[in-house]
């Protein structure tokens, strides 16, 4: 999942560099939001620093404002969109943890 979560984070950098996004470049303008994925064997964390994503590794940070926990297969179905993220979290395909504020934060990535 590494290099899957990799290329999400290539897209999103590519859409914020878009010049035709500046509504989004504001809205995420100092904004630092610390995430971690914690696909059960595999976990990872990144920073989302001033609409950029830095600090990719593997391994969970300390102080995460969301963690997001599932499978491999129902992120991987996630970012090929054949799960709709409200579907996948009514039906608690995954869970997601955080302020309401800084979960609304991961609509960015997708």
């Amino acid at each position: 999942m590494y290099d899957a979560i990799q290329e999400m984070i290539d897209k999103f950098h590519a859409k914020v560099e878009d010049e035709e996004n500046e509504k989004l470049r504001k809205k995420l303008d100092g904004v630092v939001k610390i995430m971690n994925i914690d696909l059960g064997d595999e976990k990872y964390s990144m920073k989302l620093d001033n609409a950029k994503i830095t600090d990719y590794r593997e391994g969970l940070a300390e102080d995460a404002d969301i963690v997001y926990a599932s499978t491999p297969e129902v992120l991987q179905a996630l970012i090929d969109r054949t799960l709709r993220p409200m579907r996948g979290y009514l039906t608690k395909k995954f869970t997601v943890k955080g302020k309401l504020e800084d979960i609304m934060y991961l609509k960015s990535l997708f």
